[in-house]
């Protein structure tokens, strides 16, 4: 599966007005992308406008949580969507937030090896699927039992990491958050409202903390050195630099997901990026 070097991470591809999506994502092929992940805890049927308004595009969830689809009927609707669109499906898995999901959620990692057994009884093919990681567990888990990782809210120093862990062959696909605007101030303050809510989940701020980032930095929608750290703001060629750090740590893919203060999928963005494909 070519998802190439860049794609975009987009909840707006998710939800809103079908047609719209679909328009997108073929402008988004045309310009050159590889990937479109789906943002806001898509299932599997939700790739399938996308795939067909598009050619050559892959579409990922990014990301299913295990806990709102039964692994058997995602085996099944992916089965279906590799036989329509070959090589076009990637399934992204993880376990989510215990916010989030409720008092559904207990022991996160052996649910979601429990959920690659299911996945694996019903014929859907490790080689298809990659793991939001970030922790040492869930990094071997997508090595092990995945295509490769596809982590989230992260810096370069992770993106280190990780590829530590996976080893030289399993596919480093991490999300970058990107704020095309080259005033600290403003791009800074764009950043920590789209920040906040993610600073309230303990498997970021405990990935955080242990990436060297003290509890101060996490208080107030997070601090200079941490927004500077996990976003690529500035102009194209700035955002290109920050990049360049990921790719040099290792990552083979990264999805692009833009910050604005829209709910439309921010194709004006996708278009001012392309010239970095």
């Amino acid at each position: 599966m070519d998802i190439g070097r860049l794609g975009v991470w987009s909840s707006e591809l998710r939800f809103g007005d079908p047609k719209r999506n679909q328009d997108a994502a073929a402008e988004l092929e045309e310009l050159g992308y590889g990937a479109a992940w789906l943002g806001g805890s898509p299932g599997v049927r939700h790739a399938q406008r996308l795939l067909a308004a598009t050619s050559r595009l892959v579409v990922a969830t990014g990301i299913l949580s295990i806990w709102d689809y039964e692994p058997e009927t995602v085996a099944k609707e992916e089965a279906a969507l590799a036989a329509d669109h070959p090589g076009r499906f990637l399934l992204g898995l993880g376990a989510s937030h215990g916010a989030l999901v409720g008092d559904r959620y207990t022991r996160p990692y052996s649910a979601m090896i429990d959920y690659l057994d299911r996945l694996d009884a019903a014929g859907s093919p490790p080689e298809r699927r990659v793991l939001a990681a970030l922790g040492p567990k869930m990094l071997a888990a997508s090595r092990d039992r995945a295509a490769g990782a596809h982590p989230y809210l992260i810096t370069p120093e992770h993106t280190r990491h990780a590829r530590e862990a996976l080893g030289a062959g399993p596919l480093l696909a991490p999300e970058v958050k990107v704020v095309l605007e080259s005033d600290p101030a403003r791009a800074r303050a764009a950043a920590r409202g789209h920040l906040e809510m993610y600073l309230q989940l303990p498997n970021y701020t405990g990935n955080l903390l242990r990436l060297g980032f003290e509890e101060s930095d996490l208080a107030g929608g997070g601090s200079d050195r941490l927004i500077d750290a996990v976003f690529a703001w500035g102009d194209v060629e700035a955002v290109g630099r920050r990049l360049a750090e990921h790719f040099d740590a290792g990552a083979d893919h990264l999805a692009l997901q833009v910050i604005t203060d829209g709910d439309e999928p921010p194709v004006a963005e996708w278009r001012e990026l392309a010239p970095l494909l």
